[in-house]
């Protein structure tokens, strides 16, 4: 059996109650590369008038125990996955929602696939199943030298890596601000952990998975997005057997910063609460 007190310590977790009271639904929002729990700011006010909000930050990302690392738990997305886990079982979590952002859709969809019972329904903000372009059916906007490019230039110029990757994942036109955050989370990842995450994100295939979902999914896809294209969102919605797709006319991977009104609408819509902000 799990210790609680040591999950909530290693993954930083942060539970936020709803204002409408405890028998309300619990959302479990899951960052993604580069992030940590911080980036949800600009959606929890208005998702916790319906909804309980469990929040957390994957070991080596945000304020987690960093010393609960290991090469060999997160050499791929399943031990990403099992940090869900992990949390869902500590807290007693069921029927929850879990909304993924980037790489935490496939996250998502790995501790689903291996807990079922704790999920109800699946958010997916821009997800991709793999970055890589395989062959003429699927196109995941990336050649192999490319991205070998771009982790070796972790190695020689992480300062250059970040600075390169920030504008690509925000999106040009979005406000600075965000950039400056964002290049910031990049830049106090340990550069060792940030390259083991960089390469698991990048370099995964996981579109195998995406048939086995049981729950309702729904796919968020930014309508410019450089990391995942809106025919990466189309394809992760036409494999999943029950999903709902969005594209939303927004720039950028990061919806939830830099449109979070729809994205709060479009998951109380997907979960049918009545929406009455102010």
């Amino acid at each position: 059996m799990l210790n609680e007190s040591e999950v909530m310590r290693r993954n930083n977790v942060t539970v936020i109650e709803s204002a409408a009271g405890p028998k309300v639904k619990t959302l479990l929002l899951a960052h993604g590369f580069g992030c940590d729990q911080n980036m949800w700011r600009f959606v929890a006010p208005a998702l916790t008038q319906h909804f309980r909000l469990v929040l957390f930050d994957y070991v080596g990302s945000g304020r987690s125990d960093i010393s609960a690392f290991s090469m060999q738990r997160y050499a791929n997305l399943e031990g990403y996955a099992q940090d869900v886990l992990d949390i869902c079982e500590a807290l007693s979590l069921t029927n929850v929602t879990l909304v993924g952002h980037s790489v935490s859709s496939m996250i998502s969809l790995l501790a689903a696939d291996k807990q079922p019972d704790y999920f109800e329904r699946i958010v997916m903000i821009c997800p991709s199943p793999c970055f890589l372009n395989i062959d003429a059916t699927y196109q995941g906007g990336f050649e192999r030298d490319d991205l070998d490019e771009l982790l070796n230039l972790m190695d020689k110029n992480y300062m250059g890596w970040a600075n390169y990757l920030t504008p690509l994942v925000m999106g040009t036109g979005n406000d600075n601000a965000l950039l400056s955050e964002l290049n910031s989370s990049f830049c106090s990842t340990d550069p060792v952990i940030a390259k083991t995450f960089a390469k698991v994100t990048f370099y995964s295939d996981y579109r195998h998975i995406l048939p086995l979902v049981g729950c309702p999914v729904l796919v968020l896809q930014s309508e410019n997005d450089a990391l995942a294209s809106e025919q990466v969102g189309q394809y992760v919605a036409q494999h999943i057997p029950q999903a709902s797709y969005l594209c939303v006319p927004a720039k950028g991977h990061c919806l939830h910063m830099t449109d979070p009104d729809t994205v709060v609408e479009s998951i109380e819509a997907f979960l049918n609460v009545a929406c009455h902000h102010v």
